[in-house]
């Protein structure tokens, strides 16, 4: 993430909050505290059972870690991790005399126990399905770790940005339930001082971390759900940093001391579409929903610009990857027309049905969640216009998982490092049916699993540029979602600190990616 490993902090959204620090130390006033708004709060703080997978939590490091062009860089490991020619054998060599933050020596014997945890089935990680082709974990000595996988796996070292554990912290506990989850060590440039769940957390800087001591010393991160209330509070003044949607931090463009930071990201919304249902099992219909969909409105009314329009999970700024012809152009008449083809025929009062079952799809959305709340009804609209009924209802996440088989749902997801982990486990048929956040719309297309299943086995980037290519062309012609947007995120910052650097962003930016995805780096103005 950067060149000192960047650090995953928060879940999608955090902010940083400033003047009204409640810090000890240093205040505001010298810029060596920030006070952040996010927008989501961790589940807990241990890369084991997921957090932070991507690099840049603040906490941790992984193997290696993402400069701003999102290029691997050494973090733990002295040079980037090398694979064995036939590419089932990974190696990596750690950096020697590092520390966790209370002082302890990392060993290759951590890395091993962190991922041997995570591949662990009691331990229940929501990432384990991230190292499926690992077959074993392994440590030669002190400072080496092998990985061997039971196949090829081209962009396993995408995936060595995994945060590190000390190994002693779980002993004799059970990882789900170990306090660590809650109050962890890291290697990483801060360290937790105190999280009040359902409120803030407080991150001290860790004067003795390996890439340099951090400039700004405290961090609070308080986190508020609710895109209005993150606004409100900004404007009073009780935080130097939050993620808006575009409208609401469109107030600060011309407004003296803020900074708009719009930050390019592969992060997508996009209505996922049932495909077991009597109206979406029919790829025409799919097909219909998509064209019918004006995304071009919705970038210029709802993210007032800031956004690409999307059709796939391959982010536009994945341009080694990305099919320029693998898009849904806006076109309600070819629309209709399939429809008809499918048997979807309107009445008189332009609603349709067949054989007396009216054209339904319910369209659940995250209540707090405004940007999806106004996609959700520019969706429903849309969609409402080809004769078929979307009510538009507002519910929480839980619940979008639990009736995912009889409703669509707006969906956030996406990343800029690789087709594979962007797409792999989203739309592959052997992740249908699986608990949560994989395949939520239990697709099936064998072409679409096959292109995958070349574009994640083959080491020669020829055939796995042609593996993405097939990948799209069948998707399209088969959609299981309507994917509609790509997300500039936009970011309101007081204009007290350098060192920001634009990074294209994932879907996950709360105290981990986001503008302040190297804020060890960043340095006060005064």
């Amino acid at each position: 993430m950067h060149h000192r490993p960047a650090i995953l902090l928060v879940a999608a959204g955090l902010v940083l909050v400033g003047c009204t620090s409640p810090d000890e130390g240093a205040t505001a006033d010298t810029g060596q505290s920030i006070v952040i708004g996010a927008g989501s709060e961790p589940e807990n703080l241990n890369p084991i059972l997921g957090y932070a997978p991507d690099g840049a939590s603040k906490v941790f490091d992984g193997l290696v870690a993402r400069d701003a062009q999102l290029k691997l860089v050494p973090a733990l490991a002295e040079e980037l991790p090398s694979a064995s020619a036939d590419g089932l054998v990974w190696t990596a060599k750690l950096r020697e005399g590092t520390t966790f933050s209370d002082g302890t020596p990392l060993s290759a014997q951590d890395v091993v126990f962190t991922y041997e945890s995570v591949l662990d089935p009691k331990s229940n990680s929501t990432i384990a399905s991230r190292f499926d082709a690992v077959t074993d974990v392994s440590a030669p000595d002190d400072r080496t770790v092998e990985f061997r996988l039971s196949h090829p796996y081209a962009p396993f070292d995408q995936q060595l940005s995994l945060g590190i554990v000390p190994r002693k912290a779980f002993k004799g506990v059970d990882v789900s339930s170990a306090p660590f989850n809650s109050a962890p060590i890291g290697t990483g440039p801060y360290t937790v001082a105190e999280w009040r769940k359902g409120d803030r957390m407080t991150l001290k800087a860790n004067e003795s971390y390996w890439g340099g001591a951090p400039a700004v010393k405290t961090v609070t991160v308080v986190f508020v759900a609710d895109d209005n209330a993150r606004a409100t509070r900004m404007a009073a003044g009780e935080f130097d940093g939050t993620v808006l949607p575009p409208k609401l931090a469109g107030a600060y463009d011309a407004k003296q001391g803020y900074r708009v930071v719009r930050n390019p990201s592969a992060d997508y919304r996009g209505l996922g579409i049932p495909s077991e249902l009597p109206l979406t099992s029919d790829p025409k219909v799919r097909v219909a929903i998509n064209l019918g969909i004006n995304r071009q409105a919705m970038i210029d009314t709802v993210l007032a610009g800031a956004g690409k329009p999307a059709a796939t999970p391959i982010s536009p700024y994945l341009d080694e990857w990305y099919d320029q012809s693998a898009v849904f152009r806006h076109d309600p008449a070819e629309a209709a027309r399939l429809l008809d083809e499918a048997g979807w025929r309107a009445g008189a009062d332009g609603k349709r049905s067949r054989d007396g079952q009216a054209a339904r799809l319910p369209i659940l959305y995250p209540a707090p969640d405004v940007l999806r709340k106004e996609l959700a009804l520019a969706t429903a609209s849309d969609i409402a216009k080809l004769g078929i009924d979307a009510p538009v209802e507002a519910t929480t996440l839980e619940v979008m998982l639990q009736r995912q088989r009889e409703t669509a749902s707006i969906w956030g997801g996406g990343d800029p490092y690789d087709p594979d982990t962007a797409s792999y486990t989203l739309l592959h048929s052997r992740y249908a049916g699986r608990s949560g956040y994989v395949n939520m719309t239990l697709y099936r297309n064998a072409s679409v699993d096959g292109a995958l299943d070349t574009g994640r086995r083959s080491l020669d980037p020829t055939t796995r540029k042609q593996a993405y290519t097939d990948f799209q062309k069948a998707y399209v012609a088969d959609p299981g979602w309507a994917f509609l947007v790509f997300l500039d995120h936009t970011y309101v910052l007081r204009d007290r600190w350098n060192g920001q650097a634009e990074q294209v962003e994932p879907h996950d930016h709360g105290l981990v990616h986001a503008v302040w995805w190297n804020l060890e780096r960043w340095t006060p103005k005064s």
